[in-house]
């Protein structure tokens, strides 16, 4: 299923890693979106509702009966998975929390950092295909530990102008009170700018289509954002220790997501590789997207056959991979060569699923090889850092000179006026 790429041969070559190219159509559609609704407020987002989810919404803000009304109907088991997954994941992001520190400077001067919390918040629930109160638990808890005190939840409506339940249950269980049924681009324009029914927000979280990430990336400024997310992408680092099926799960696991999906397997042994293979033939058979995990393993799968394990851990970081599941006899050693990955799973029993889910770490991570230099969604992403400068009459006449050379060095005449004059 999955195409083999042979790297062991003389002269191969790591192949080159694309990033996903913007698009200059849905650039065009986007920002149409999103100068409408700036313009036209709520008439614009109940026009996108009837065009693009079929609804004819007359509130917008779901009601305090509506929130509850999920909960109270839900499946208790699953009511209880839900808490049990909200209490891991608030737990790993607890101990993420900063704590302020000063540095002492001599005659009572002190230089300290303050943190404090992002205002606002917009969080972006995708529908349509399937529903995601994962992504409600993932991107809503670390802000709540942050401190974030306001937090407005939007998420497509289907043609009746609900959101899926199960998403509802999510934020009900969180105290989320601020949910809007509205997605796509223009939900993304909604949150930034403000209409009658929904307040513009300090920074937009949260994962979508590629018309969500094309307007996040649009209104980046008037907005801050988490990250420009691309197609979901695994990399399974394997050796013959590794257990076939398991494998083939994960790859189907990663490509069940959409079309666009990105499923890979690196591994130095040829029998894992066609075994592999041949487990997700048989595994594919049973599954319910079957049609999306055909075109994303056939489009976008990929085995990489290379020469060792180390030449294997050169491809892992560059390939950056979001999620990275590292099945080896050296799992710790190989670990310490991984430079780049956005989520790393360690052995036969850490699939990457129980990260989407349960385990606490973030599933929203950096796609597209941006884990080079980005990393998961965290209590960080909801905080702000001020440093405050406390400088005494006494230290500031001992520098006053020095730094009035540093400005004039650099044609700055005020700045060195600004520091003389205390120097009197």
């Amino acid at each position: 299923m999955l195409t083999i790429i042979d790297l062991r041969k003389k002269n191969s070559r790591i192949p080159q890693i694309s990033i996903e190219q913007q698009n200059s159509a849905v650039e065009k559609a986007v920002a149409e979106i999103l100068s409408r609704v700036k313009n036209e407020g709520d008439a614009a987002l109940r026009f996108y509702a009837k065009k693009f989810d079929s609804a004819v919404l007359q509130a917008i803000k779901l009601t305090p009966k509506e929130l509850r009304q999920p909960v109270n109907s839900a499946d208790k088991k699953f009511i209880s998975v839900l808490k049990q997954a909200a209490a891991n994941i608030q737990r790993f992001h607890q101990a993420q929390k900063r704590k302020p520190f000063t540095v002492k400077v001599k005659y009572g001067s002190e230089l300290r950092q303050r943190y404090r919390p992002i205002e606002k918040v917009g969080v972006y629930v995708p529908g349509g295909k399937a529903a995601y109160p994962s992504t409600v638990l993932m991107n809503v808890i670390p802000a709540q530990v942050a401190g974030v005190k306001e937090i407005h939840l939007v998420s497509p409506p289907d043609k009746n102008g609900n959101i899926h339940p199960d998403v509802l249950a999510a934020a009900s269980l969180l105290g989320i009170t601020n949910v809007y049924r509205i997605g796509g681009a223009q939900a993304v324009a909604a949150l930034a700018y403000g209409t009658k029914s929904v307040p513009a927000v300090d920074k937009i979280v949260g994962p979508g289509n590629i018309f969500v990430a094309t307007a996040k990336r649009m209104v980046f400024g008037t907005v801050g954002i988490d990250n420009f997310a691309g197609p979901s992408e695994v990399v399974i680092l394997a050796d013959d220790s590794a257990n076939p099926e398991f494998v083939a799960s994960d790859l189907l696991a990663q490509a069940e997501h959409d079309e666009r999906a990105v499923p890979m397997l690196i591994t130095a042994s040829s029998t894992l590789a066609q075994n592999v293979n041949r487990e997700i033939f048989r595994l594919l058979e049973t599954q319910q997207r079957k049609k999306i995990l055909t075109v994303s393993l056939k489009t976008m799968g990929k085995i990489f056959l290379v020469k060792s394990l180390q030449h294997g851990i050169s491809l892992t970081n560059k390939l950056a991979p979001e999620h990275l599941e590292i099945i080896t006899s050296k799992n710790e050693k190989v670990l310490e060569k991984i430079h780049h990955a956005g989520s790393i799973f360690l052995g036969n029993y850490s699939p990457v699923a129980v990260g989407d889910y349960f385990a606490g770490p973030n599933h929203v991570l950096p796609t597209e090889r941006t884990a080079r230099f980005s990393s998961p969604l965290s209590v960080d992403d909801f905080i702000k850092k001020s440093s405050v400068v406390s400088y005494s009459e006494r230290l500031m006449k001992e520098v006053a000179d020095d730094v009035a050379l540093f400005a004039n060095r650099e044609g700055l005449s005020a700045h060195a006026l600004s520091l003389r004059l205390r120097k009197k």
